[in-house]
């Protein structure tokens, strides 16, 4: 099916003089009542934040503009911001971002109503969905071997181990903040080995737990010059158990679970190439989902009632972004907007669309430097969706 144009407007949800985004691709900026969204807020955006960055935090009011700053965060990069989110089973009365606080990186927990502050000794990556467990990694590990993913200002005590065996995931009790390690570097660098992890250093990246939270998703990646990084897709049981890779090392990036058993994830396959691919957990199985009409990598997620896959793509050479949605059942892709993209903001300063879903499906949150400002915007794609 050939691909459909309907344009959307763009409406900005924050405006100058700073700049204002929210993050990672794989969580929703919206309150339980649909009426705010989480946002950050920084004086620049043209370098990489430092050690004595401070990014405020706050809620904003789409149609509004305002920004009320709820607090700040010295943990933080422009790709994933500080997993600032709201924790589930709390209404929307609570939100939980990682920090650094006396030389560590935490993980903070604010009620709204109350401004009452729980400190937990880790930062998290990602939340289940009942809010009682993180899963978390080592930032300062990611600020060295994967620049924008990382948080600057903590030492990595692992800096000139390859693949340790005490660091790599961990699970966090976000009632009592005990830490545990699921699974080890030194555990996946030495599963099925590849002559292209001699004499590198290993790391994980990407989190993210499986609807029923019995599962989670990891990505474990190594950079070797001059091919660049490579990456392995593994999935895992709650505990750490239960291994399974489902894809690399060629090539693996962006993914979302679109039910407790299949996995969308944009990856290299031999003898069908790079596609959008559903992988059936710990099988062999996998399909090229939207073969003719998704055709690059981007930002997936899959609607709160699974019918579209919301995507985006990187910038072409107009520097230019598409923002677009895709049904499965009917083969149908509706691009909904075309944003520029500054070509002096890439590499670790690039401003990704990473659009979002609203809790009800009806609308998209995205980060854009189309005007000149790094701002968050919202797209109603409701008439299309419903």
């Amino acid at each position: 099916m050939p691909v459909k144009e309907q344009l959307c407007p763009v409406q900005a949800a924050t405006g100058g003089p700073h700049h204002h985004f929210f993050g990672y691709y794989d969580k929703t900026p919206w309150d339980a009542s649909g009426r705010f969204l989480l946002a950050l807020e920084v004086p620049f955006g043209d370098r990489p934040p430092g050690p004595d960055d401070v990014a405020r935090i706050g809620l904003v009011e789409p149609g509004r503009g305002t920004f009320e700053a709820v607090a700040e965060t010295r943990a933080w990069n422009w790709q994933q911001g500080c997993m600032l989110q709201w924790l589930p089973g709390t209404a929307g009365q609570t939100i939980i971002y990682n920090d650094r606080q006396e030389g560590q990186f935490v993980a903070v927990l604010l009620d709204l109503p109350t401004g009452r502050r729980r400190v937990l000794p880790h930062p998290i990556y990602a939340l289940s969905h009942d809010g009682r467990a993180a899963l978390g990694l080592n930032f300062s590990r990611l600020a060295s071997e994967r620049p924008g993913y990382g948080y600057a200002g903590v030492p990595d005590p692992w800096a000139h181990e390859p693949a340790p065996d005490d660091d790599g995931v961990y699970w966090l009790d976000l009632q009592t903040g005990e830490r545990r390690l699921l699974l080890s570097l030194a555990q996946v660098a030495w599963w099925e080995r590849h002559p292209t992890m001699e004499g590198v250093k290993h790391r994980f990246e990407h989190l993210l737990w499986s609807p029923d939270d019995r599962r989670f998703i990891v990505l474990h990646r190594w950079s070797r010059a001059p091919q660049g990084f490579f990456t392995r897709l593994f999935t895992a049981a709650a505990d750490g158990s239960a291994l399974c890779c489902l894809a690399g090392p060629e090539l693996v990036s962006h993914f979302d679970w679109r039910d407790p058993q299949h996995i969308l994830a944009w990856a290299w396959q031999p003898g069908q190439g790079a596609h959008y691919y559903l992988f059936t957990d710990c099988s062999p199985h996998s399909e090229v989902v939207g073969p003719d009409v998704l055709t690059t990598d981007g930002h997936c997620s899959y609607s709160p009632d699974r019918r579209w896959i919301l995507t985006d793509t990187y910038p072409d050479q107009a520097s230019s972004r598409t923002l677009l949605l895709y049904e499965p059942a009917t083969d149908r892709r509706i691009d909904l907007a075309r944003l520029y993209s500054p070509p002096h903001l890439r590499g670790e300063l690039r401003c990704d669309l990473h659009p979002r879903w609203s809790r009800d499906g009806r609308q998209v949150c995205l980060d854009s430097a189309h005007t000149g400002e790094r701002q968050m915007y919202v797209v109603d794609v409701a008439a299309l969706t419903a």
